[in-house]
């Protein structure tokens, strides 16, 4: 017979397993399909794994940030996905998601479910060197994702570059060299077509 604390860590990863079903407004490169939360967490370990060493004048616990990025969105099981640029949307978000978090890292044994609360707090908080950088990876993977399919979400969703840049802003602050790319993505998607420049 299984431990209930199996049983609980079972629950939590069958659980988990409908972040595959929350689908965000980025495509996905070379396809005419919106990008799932679960390909996005994957694709922000895997820049984690790649670009922390960008981060300037700070050490930074790279397994510390997988683990942010693989669960800061699993609490759209429940809230759902707000688009970033939509401030209606976005003004419940919070109280959305902390009510999921409550629920769905309240299914792990108590020492897991704080741990991977904690990390999840510290990720919105963006305090530490790590949430940082995780914050920043998370909006440079979908900023590369709507560059890549020449704009096709931001044209449908009418957005312009001081939005784009907005959003981006804080990326310098923890690796300048990622913040430079920032610009420079949004510099050729304006020159591109891709995106509207704001007047």
């Amino acid at each position: 017979m299984i431990s209930q604390r199996l049983e609980q860590q079972m629950a939590f990863i069958i659980e988990v397993d409908k972040i595959k079903q929350i689908y965000r407004r980025n495509y996905v490169i070379g396809t005419d399909r919106h990008e799932t939360d679960a390909e996005h967490s994957w694709h922000l370990a895997i820049m984690a794994v790649l670009l922390s060493e960008h981060v300037t004048g700070y050490p930074v616990d790279i397994l510390k940030i997988i683990k942010m990025v693989l669960i800061h969105d699993i609490v759209e099981i429940d809230a759902g996905d707000t688009y970033c640029f939509d401030a209606q949307a976005g003004m419940d978000k919070e109280a959305r998601e902390r009510t999921a978090a409550d629920r769905l890292f309240g299914l792990l044994p108590l020492d897991q479910a704080q741990e991977m609360r904690a990390l999840w707090e510290e990720f919105e908080q963006r305090v530490s060197p790590e949430a940082r950088l995780a914050d920043a990876l998370d909006r440079l993977q979908p900023l590369v994702l709507h560059y890549k399919t020449e704009g096709k979400s931001w044209r449908l969703n009418n957005i312009v570059s001081a939005q784009v840049r907005e959003r981006n802003k804080r990326t310098k602050e923890i690796a300048a060299e990622l913040g430079q790319l920032v610009e420079q993505i949004i510099q050729d998607s304006i020159a591109r077509g891709y995106l509207r420049e704001s007047k």
